[in-house]
C-alpha cells in the first residue's frame, strides 16, 4: 500500500487538481514519504542513480584544486564560504574538505563548508558524514523546512540581510524566508561571518531536482484522480508559464510536451542576488534554448528506478526519482540578472580534463600503489569524463560577480586544451 498515493489522493479530493509541479513536490519532498525524504539510499550501485561524487573520490579531488583557484582569484580573503546545494550524503563534501587539508593548506585555512540540505534522512547522514567537520566548525549544515525548495534562507547573517533583494515573490513562494530549526540557528557562522565575505555556490545535479510545470497545446497540465489513478487535467496556461517559454525556451507543437523550469530559474535567482562578490558552479545534464529550437530536448521528464527509466512518474510516487533536463539558457539568465557574468557553458569532461591537464591528474592516481589500483582508478575516471559515462551528458556553468573577467575567464576548468590568459 503507497501511504504517499493516498496522501495525494486525500489532497484531490479536498482541494481539487494540482499543478504538476506541485505532485512532483510531494512525490520528492513530502516531509514523510517523499523520495529525498523518506531515506539515504538513492545513490550508488545499489540505489537508483550515481551522481560524480559516487564514481571516485577524484571529483572532489578535482573541484578542490578549482575551488582553491577561484579563492585566489578572489585575492585570497581569510574567510570564504563554499555553499553546497543538495549535497546529498555529503560524500563530495567529505572528499573536497580532506583534499584540500592536505594539498591547498591556505585556502583550507580560509574555508567554511555550509551544505543546505531539505531531507531529514539525508541530513543525519551528513552529520555522520562529516562529523569531525562539523564539531570542529568547519562544516556546518543548513536543513530547510519549506515546502518550496526554491524558498530559502541563506545560512549567513550577511545573506540573510541581503535576501530582500532576491525576487521570491511569485507562483509557488512565499515572500518571507524559510524559518531554519533551532539545530541551525545555534551555530557560529551568523556571529562570525565577516561582512561581504565571498561565497562559491555549488550544485551538482540539484535544479534537475526542481519541480517543472508541464505545458502542451492542451495548456498547463494538472493531477486529479479517478477511479483509483492519477489522470491528467489541463488549464489555461499562467502568464508567468508562456512568458517564460517566450523568453528562455519554446512553445510546444501538437502533441509535444515541454517543461516550464520556474522553481529552478527562481532559485538560481535567489542564489544570484545573495552572493555580492564570489563564483556559483552548476554542473548537471540540460540543454540551451537554442538547442530546443534545433529541435533536441523537447519532453525531458522522467522517473527513474534502479538505473532504468520508469514507464510514469504516476505509477510509483515517492518510490522512484522524478527528474527533468536543466534549462542553462534560464539559469543563466536568472544569474546575469543580478550582475553576474556566465561563461560560455562547458561540458563536465572538457571542466574536469581543463582541471587535471595542469598534472596529468595526479589528484586521481597518487595514492595508487599497484598496476591493478591504477587500472581501476583510470576507468572511475574515464568514466567522470568520456561520452560513453557522464563526460558529455553533464555541463557546467560558471558564474562570476566581483571578480575581474579577465580572472574568471582564466579559470583551468574553462580552458582545457589552451593556456589560460593570465598566468598563475
Amino acid at each position: 500500500m503507497n501511504l504517499l498515493r493516498q496522501k495525494i489522493e486525500q489532497e484531490l479530493r479536498e482541494r481539487g487538481p494540482i499543478p504538476f509541479s506541485h505532485y512532483m513536490e510531494l512525490c520528492l519532498y513530502d516531509p514523510e514519504l517523499g523520495y529525498y525524504s523518506r531515506n539515504a539510499e538513492q545513490f550508488g550501485k545499489a540505489g537508483d542513480f550515481y551522481t560524480s561524487s559516487d564514481v571516485h573520490a577524484v571529483f572532489g579531488r578535482l573541484l578542490a584544486r578549482q575551488f582553491d583557484e577561484m579563492w585566489r582569484a578572489l585575492g585570497s580573503p581569510e574567510r570564504v564560504e563554499l555553499v553546497e546545494l543538495g549535497p546529498g550524503r555529503g560524500l563530495f563534501a567529505q572528499d573536497v574538505l580532506d583534499w584540500s587539508e592536505k594539498k591547498f593548506p591556505e585556502f583550507f585555512q580560509a574555508l567554511h563548508y555550509v551544505l543546505i540540505e531539505r531531507s531529514p534522512a539525508l541530513c543525519a547522514r551528513i552529520k555522520e558524514t562529516l562529523a569531525y567537520r562539523i564539531e570542529s566548525g568547519k562544516a556546518e549544515l543548513a536543513t530547510l523546512d519549506a515546502p518550496e525548495i526554491g524558498n530559502t534562507s541563506w545560512p549567513t547573517a550577511a545573506a540573510k540581510r541581503r535576501k530582500n533583494a532576491a525576487d521570491g515573490a511569485s507562483r509557488g513562494f512565499s515572500e518571507e524566508p524559510t524559518q531554519v530549526p533551532e539545530e541551525r540557528k545555534k551555530t557560529p557562522s551568523d556571529d562570525t561571518q565577516p561582512p561581504g565575505a565571498p561565497t562559491i555556490f555549488f550544485a551538482n545535479e540539484f535544479f534537475d531536482a526542481l519541480p517543472v510545470e508541464i505545458l502542451s497545446a492542451k495548456g498547463s497540465l494538472c493531477v486529479d484522480a479517478r477511479d483509483g489513478r492519477f489522470v491528467e487535467t489541463w488549464v489555461q496556461p499562467s502568464p508567468e508559464e508562456l512568458e517564460f517559454l517566450d523568453r528562455y525556451s519554446i512553445h510546444p507543437e501538437p502533441d509535444e510536451r515541454v517543461e516550464a523550469t520556474l522553481v529552478a530559474y527562481k532559485t538560481m535567482d535567489r542564489v544570484a542576488a545573495g552572493i555580492q562578490r564570489g563564483f556559483l558552479l552548476a554542473i548537471d545534464y540540460g540543454y540551451t534554448r537554442e538547442e530546443q529550437l534545433a529541435g533536441r530536448h523537447r519532453g525531458t521528464l522522467k522517473a527513474l528506478r534502479q538505473h532504468s527509466v520508469s514507464a510514469s512518474p504516476y505509477e510509483a510516487p515517492g518510490e522512484q526519482d522524478i527528474t527533468a533536463d536543466v534549462n542553462f539558457t534560464a539559469l543563466a539568465a536568472a544569474a546575469e540578472k543580478h550582475g553576474m557574468l556566465t561563461h560560455k557553458l562547458i561540458t563536465q569532461s572538457q571542466f574536469l580534463l581543463g582541471i587535471g591537464e595542469a598534472n596529468q591528474f595526479a589528484d586521481a592516481f597518487e595514492e595508487c600503489r599497484l598496476p591493478q589500483e591504477r587500472a581501476k582508478v583510470a576507468l572511475q575516471l574515464k568514466h567522470l569524463v568520456t561520452p560513453a559515462g557522464m563526460g558529455e551528458s553533464f555541463q557546467a556553468l560558471i558564474g562570476s560577480k566581483g571578480v575581474e573577467r579577465e580572472e574568471a575567464a582564466a579559470l583551468a576548468g574553462l580552458n582545457f586544451g589552451h593556456k589560460p590568459t593570465l598566468s598563475r
